[in-house]
């Protein structure tokens, strides 16, 4: 059998890393003995504080500023690894920032909503790694990539169309990039994270499916992270996202719309969903919506 990856000594990155789940994963890699934790956000504040928890663990911080809905903001930022700090690639990359706005499709406003998601939850990940992997596949050495999708890009769900859209636009970008990767031999290896709803405020009010437990980000983070550290190509949590993936797999749609709105009640799961109230003074711009959050 062979040994799992370990981020001992090796570079993490992680976007949306000033709050939340990203938070929780630049501290497992501070202390699992990463030598150096790279820190992506919109949100210096918030980043700051993550940076000197970072660093009471051991680790280097090394802090950059991105918005990461913006591509030449993302090529900047790894122009500036590269230049400033020596770092060509991270030994780990985690896909985190995310982004949800609820409610039907039509008050979903194109510029304001459905451009900020799918630039922040489908194509930052595409961006941010291309940057970067020419090089970790040129090392020849065992790397990750840890793609954070969502339950919701397995599964239609009403009230959250553009984030379901996202999430799988990056469920099977993910997917394909793995097996091209295969197809290489390349050591480097994606693992593609997609949980239920998770207690980080971000879906603050939201009902969990039938037997579907709202899960810690503690929990989810350890899931995650033992998936990445095996090389699991996908990681569908909890058992119940898994049954009803395969039910929607077999059932006719309109038989699966009976399960999954009267008996599973996937349907009405975000019908009281208020996310995580942003400050007053808070800009609601798509450029400044900091990761892990949701659009007003």
């Amino acid at each position: 059998m062979k040994p799992k990856f370990s981020v001992r000594g090796k570079t993490v990155l992680v976007t949306g890393a000033g709050m939340g789940m990203g938070r929780l994963y630049a501290l497992r890699a501070a202390n699992e003995g990463a030598s150096t934790v790279v820190l992506w956000d919109v949100d210096p504040v918030s980043m700051n504080d993550v940076g000197r928890e970072v660093r009471a663990h051991g680790a280097k911080a090394v802090e950059q500023q991105v918005d990461v809905s913006e591509l030449a903001t993302i090529q900047a930022a790894a122009a500036a690894l590269r230049d400033e700090h020596g770092i060509d690639a991270p030994d780990l990359l985690i896909n985190n920032a995310g982004i949800v706005k609820s409610g039907p499709f039509w008050d979903h406003e194109s510029e304001r909503h459905t451009r900020a998601i799918m630039n922040i939850n489908a194509l930052a990940p595409m961006y941010i790694t291309a940057e970067f992997l020419p090089a970790m596949m040129k090392r020849g050495t065992a790397q990750r990539i840890l793609n954070i999708a969502s339950a919701a890009g397995t599964l239609a769900n009403p009230n959250m169309s553009v984030y379901a859209a996202s999430k799988w636009a990056v469920i099977g970008w993910g997917e394909s990039l793995r097996l091209e990767l295969e197809r290489h031999d390349s050591p480097v290896k994606v693992t593609t994270f997609c949980p239920s709803y998770i207690s980080t405020g971000m879906f603050e009010g939201v009902k969990g499916p039938l037997l579907t437990p709202i899960m810690s980000p503690d929990t989810a983070v350890e899931r995650a992270w033992q998936a990445m550290l095996s090389g699991t190509p996908i990681k569908l949590t909890p058992w119940t996202a898994k049954l009803a993936m395969g039910l929607r797999g077999v059932l006719p749609t309109r038989a699966w719309d009976a399960v999954a709105g009267n008996v599973f009640k996937v349907y009405n799961s975000m019908d009281h969903f208020t996310g995580r109230q942003a400050p007053a003074t808070s800009t609601p711009a798509a450029t400044s919506a900091p990761a892990t959050k949701e659009l007003p």
